[in-house]
C-alpha cells in the first residue's frame, strides 16, 4: 500500500509529477505541492492564483493549507489537515500526509493523470503573476504616499550652521536641566524650614498661652510676684528657650 511507502520513493515520485528536486520530505512543508498535486489531479479545482508558490513564511503556508482545505471541502474529501504540525518542517508528519495523497492521487479518476498538464508552467504562471500583483502594489503605495508627501522626493540637505545650532540646543536644554533640578530642591528645603518654622512657631504660642490662662486664675491674680517669680515661671513653661521674652 502507498501509506508504507518509504520518503526516498514519495520524494522521487513528487519530482516525477511536479518536474521539481526536492531532496527532503520537509521541503514540501509550505503546501504548494500538495495543492499542485490535487491541481494536477482534478484541473481547475485549486484556484492557484491564492497559493503562494514561493512561500517562506509561516504565514503564507498557512494561507497555502487553507486553500488546499477548501479544495477538500469542495470535493467532499474528508481529510482534516493538520497545519500546525506540516509548517513546522517536520518530517514524520509531512510524510504521512503526502503518503496518504499519493494513495488518494493514485485512486482519483482511476489513476488517470491528465497528460497536457505542465507543473512548472503552472507554477510559474502564478509564481509571475504575484510578483507583478506585488509590485504593482508596492508601486501604488509609494504613489500615493509621494501625492501626500511632494517634498518627499526632494533631496535633504542639512548645513554645518544647522548642526552646530542643534548642538548648542542640545548644550542650553542640558544646563536648563541641571538649574530646574537644583531650584526643585531648594524649593523642597524652604518648604521643610518653613514647616519646621510654624511648628516652633505653635509650640511657643501654646506656651505662651499656657501662661495667659494661669495669670487669668483666680488663685493667681491676687498674688502680687516679682521679676524673679516671673523667671522662675518662664524656666519652667519654656526651660529650653533663652531668648523668648515673657511681657507682663
Amino acid at each position: 500500500m502507498s501509506s508504507n511507502i518509504g520518503r526516498n520513493e514519495i520524494i522521487a515520485w513528487i519530482n516525477a509529477k511536479l518536474h521539481l528536486n526536492l531532496t527532503k520530505i520537509e521541503q514540501a512543508a509550505s503546501g504548494v505541492v500538495q495543492c499542485q498535486l490535487i491541481d494536477m489531479t482534478f484541473p481547475g479545482v485549486v484556484p492557484m492564483h491564492k497559493v503562494h508558490v514561493d512561500a517562506k513564511t509561516e504565514y503564507d503556508m498557512i494561507q497555502n493549507y487553507k486553500v488546499l482545505q477548501d479544495v477538500f471541502n469542495k470535493l467532499k474529501i474528508d481529510k482534516h489537515i493538520e497545519v500546525n504540525r506540516l509548517i513546522k518542517g517536520r518530517p514524520l508528519d509531512n510524510l504521512e500526509f503526502l503518503q496518504w495523497l499519493k494513495r488518494y492521487c493514485d485512486s482519483a479518476n482511476d489513476g488517470i493523470v491528465n497528460e497536457n498538464y505542465n507543473p512548472v508552467e503552472r507554477r510559474s504562471k502564478f509564481s509571475k503573476a504575484k510578483s507583478i500583483k506585488s509590485s504593482q502594489k508596492n508601486l501604488k503605495s509609494l504613489q500615493t504616499k509621494n501625492s501626500r508627501n511632494p517634498e518627499s522626493d526632494a533631496p535633504r540637505k542639512i548645513s554645518v550652521g544647522t548642526k552646530q545650532r542643534k548642538t548648542g540646543v542640545v548644550a542650553v536644554e542640558s544646563v536648563a536641566s541641571d538649574e530646574i533640578r537644583v531650584s526643585s530642591n531648594e524649593i523642597k528645603e524652604t518648604k521643610l524650614s518653613m514647616n519646621l518654622l510654624k511648628k516652633e512657631r505653635d509650640y511657643y504660642y501654646s506656651k505662651l498661652r499656657d501662661i495667659e490662662i494661669l495669670f487669668q486664675s483666680p488663685q493667681v491674680q491676687n498674688i502680687p510676684m516679682t521679676s524673679q517669680d516671673l523667671l522662675k515661671l518662664k524656666k519652667f513653661y519654656l526651660p529650653n528657650d533663652e531668648e523668648l521674652l515673657v511681657i507682663v
